[in-house]
């Protein structure tokens, strides 16, 4: 399903809970750099108007590399602004 569509569809009447990144492909056998990238695009999407909870929807799959998981983590608060110390 086109996360685009679905949010113009659907975004003023239902709240998305995931959709975050891609947990079959992107998470668990992109780069960081590719994890970070989908993960802003997905929130740029989502987030405009609210009505979206960031996750990755599954459990995460076995032999994800931490690295990716650090990048969704960082890309999601870099999306919300959030600094690291």
């Amino acid at each position: 399903m086109e996360p685009g569509d679905l949010k113009r569809k659907y975004g003023s009447r239902l709240v998305f809970w995931g959709g975050g990144v891609d947990t079959q492909k992107t998470l668990p056998f992109g780069t960081p750099h590719e994890v970070r990238e989908e993960v802003l695009r997905r929130c740029e999407i989502f987030a405009p108007g609210g009505g979206f909870v960031f996750n990755s929807i599954h459990n995460l799959q076995a032999g994800t590399p931490v690295a990716n998981i650090a990048a969704m983590l960082d890309a999601v608060h870099q999306f919300n602004g959030v600094s690291h110390v």
